[in-house]
């Protein structure tokens, strides 16, 4: 059995994610058969083409390197979401997002991408990153699933809707390639989905111009008002009532045996111990759950200062 998992987020989880890492190595037993974690997705501070969630600040190449290696040299790639609806070619050369490309072009980590012209730039510029075609796409028809498929995308991440439909999930040609996301914070066919990415998108290149010119307020040509969502304040016991809702044993008793092999755990927006339960819940085995969250725990608030790269 081979259950890929690709979770969140390099920079907001650091601490936690290696932590996982590392107990995953340590006490293979406590873990469920065949877990793996493929990548960690996200980006770092200051990437107008960062889409998804929005991350604030500005990282230096120095510390994102450090933040790189931390993960590499454990053979886990990073994923940049470069998914941001609004590039267009006036932001193609941007020079943070373009380092931030360059720094970590070691033919190890990956991209996700929305945008066609964006997508077009990074195959043309660094065509060693393996790309992933976003679920910020909302593909909503089959047709268009497996249309995707046939393009040249190492993962294809599903729109949350087709979880759990198993007569239309049967019609996808090629479910080893497919990323699926099994724990969906929104709401079932939510409306406003494609609108809050939208102004996710607006708004993080509001957060970059600001940091850039160390103005220190937000300009109003942008986003005029905050998108409120109630289904951004989440955890494992709300989402497990929604019909998306994919549960560890379905992962293993029904998704692995139709062939698919990818799953995706978002949370970039959670707090540590939030996302600490999200990693339990899905990784780890009934009878352990209580022990590593234990240990997780102890170790999370006890040793975070080992894996501080600004500490050295």
């Amino acid at each position: 059995m081979e259950i890929n998992y690709h979770i969140p987020s390099f920079t907001e989880h650091y601490s936690l994610n290696l932590l996982l890492l590392d107990h995953m190595q340590k006490y293979p037993e406590r873990f469920r058969d065949g877990v793996r974690i493929a990548s960690v997705f996200g980006n770092f501070g200051g990437v107008i083409w960062n889409g998804g969630r929005n991350v604030a600040g500005r990282a230096s190449l120095e510390a994102s390197r450090r933040i790189m290696e931390e993960y590499n040299k454990r053979g886990v790639p990073l994923r940049f979401t470069m998914t941001n609806p609004h590039i267009t070619e006036k932001y193609l050369e941007d020079k943070p997002s373009n380092d931030i490309l360059k720094m970590a072009d070691n033919g190890l980590n990956q991209v996700i991408v929305m945008s066609p012209v964006l997508e077009e730039y990074i195959r043309e510029n660094y065509p060693g990153y393996k790309i992933t075609s976003s679920t910020c796409k909302q593909i909503r028809d089959m047709d268009g699933v497996n249309a995707e498929l046939e393009k040249d995308y190492c993962l294809v991440v599903l729109d949350y809707n087709w979880n759990n439909k198993f007569e239309e999930l049967e019609k996808i040609k090629d479910r080893e390639r497919c990323e699926i996301l099994v724990n969906a914070c929104c709401q079932p066919n939510c409306q406003r989905r494609g609108d809050h990415y939208s102004e996710i998108g607006k708004y993080q290149i509001e957060l970059c111009t600001i940091a850039r010119s160390n103005l220190g307020i937000a300009s109003d040509n942008i986003v005029q008002e905050p998108f409120l969502c109630q289904f951004m304040d989440y955890d494992i016991y709300m989402l497990n009532k929604f019909s998306t809702y994919i549960s560890p044993d379905d992962i293993e008793s029904k998704y692995v045996p139709m062939g698919f092999k990818h799953f995706k755990l978002e949370g970039r927006t959670i707090g540590d111990i939030n996302m600490l339960e999200m990693y339990v819940h899905y990784l780890v085995k009934p009878e352990f759950e209580r022990r590593e969250r234990l240990d997780m725990l102890n170790d999370l608030t006890g040793q975070v200062k080992h894996f501080n790269i600004f500490s050295r």
